[in-house]
């Protein structure tokens, strides 16, 4: 029987609530398919900081390597000032454990509203890998005459060749392992013929960032190389902005820089129906991963028992799959899938169940 230590972080705001409701699916899959989960609470966030000044130090970032994952409800606080939680907590976790990939499944349910007209579940099914611990994100720059009328701000984009390769290659894996039963359905009669199994598109900038986003684009083309069944493609991240909406049909998989990905994939997240049904994971494929949902900590509804859960749940269900659980993974989408077929929406208040009733539903499904 396999035993999952699980460092769970319920974090701010709702975020307990949605934890609690992706631990209960959790626990329903682990009675039901002979795996067991030790689970540790931890109170990083925002209320710990303003009862102490402490974020989180290089001595409990040690304590999480012990753990097979990280669960995360959110960090975010509104009394807190913007930065120091995400520099603090969610960056510091993301850089000292080297979780270099950020993995966002973007996908339409049925029974979900999408703003895209005329697009069906069929349509918007694709994956973003993002690179997560490089970019402007590491923070590298400078003030230059600060407070003064010629005052001067740099924030560097800093990427190394290995923290490229490596994410790129991710990505082609995922995306050969995402097709090993049956090609893309994007995939034209004639790329079929050709051998192509799935497709991936590199999201930059390179007719403006063109040291940076040179160093993508070649090192992309390289490792293309060694997976001959994968088809490619580029895209200057305005264009993808536009294709989300116009023809999100046009992806499979799409890899990119971590400003880029940040932003694309919350407009991602609303073509597939909202922050509510989105999961994340930040992933170091040799180490310590963590996942967490992305519709932040949502405090003015704290307590209500009315948020969506099912973005936790899905969280919850990445990772399971990265835990090597795949029988569970697909009882849990399953489930899932029921569930959303009988809510009313996605948004808060108006989905025709309380959250814990989702999470009661949804367990009551996985026991079935």
């Amino acid at each position: 029987m396999n035993n999952y230590k699980i460092a769970v972080i319920g974090g701010d705001g709702i975020g307990p609530e949605v934890v609690a409701e992706g631990l209960k699916v959790l626990n329903a899959a682990a009675s039901k398919y002979n795996f067991t989960l030790e689970t540790t609470d931890f109170d990083f966030g925002g209320e710990r900081y303003l009862k102490t000044g402490e974020v989180l130090s290089d001595e409990e970032v040690e304590q999480l390597r012990q753990f097979d994952a990280i669960y995360l409800g959110g960090i975010g606080h509104p009394d807190v000032k913007p930065g120091i939680l995400e520099k603090g907590i969610l960056l510091k976790l993301r850089f000292d454990l080297d979780q270099y990939i950020n993995l966002r499944p973007v996908r339409l349910y049925e029974n979900v509203t999408t703003p895209l007209k005329g697009k069906t579940p069929q349509d918007i099914d694709y994956v973003v890998i993002r690179e997560n611990t490089g970019g402007l994100y590491t923070g590298i720059g400078e003030f230059q005459k600060k407070g003064t009328p010629d005052e001067v701000a740099i924030q560097s984009m800093v990427y190394s060749r290995k923290q490229v390769e490596r994410c790129v290659r991710f990505a082609f894996d995922l995306i050969k392992k995402r097709h090993a039963a049956s090609p893309w359905k994007g995939l034209s009669p004639e790329e079929k013929e050709k051998g192509f199994v799935g497709k991936l598109t590199l999201c930059g900038k390179t007719n403006v960032l063109t040291y940076a986003y040179d160093l993508w684009d070649r090192t992309f083309n390289e490792v293309a190389a060694d997976y001959p069944e994968i088809l490619t493609d580029y895209c200057h991240v305005d264009a993808i902005c536009i294709y989300m909406i116009e023809s999100p049909q046009r992806f499979d998989g799409i890899v990119t820089g971590n400003m880029f990905g940040d932003i694309i994939t919350d407009l991602a997240a609303v073509t597939q129906g909202g922050m509510g049904v989105a999961p994340s994971g930040n992933i170091n494929p040799s180490g310590v991963s963590m996942f967490e949902p992305v519709h932040g900590t949502a405090p003015s509804f704290t307590g209500k028992n009315v948020i969506n859960p099912i973005a936790a749940i899905l969280t919850a269900q990445m990772m399971l799959n990265h835990l090597g659980e795949k029988e569970a993974t697909e009882n849990i989408e399953t489930a899932t899938r029921k569930v959303i077929k009988k809510m009313k929406s996605m948004l808060v208040g108006e989905m025709g169940y309380t959250t814990t009733e989702i999470g009661d539903m949804i367990t009551e499904q996985l026991k079935s």
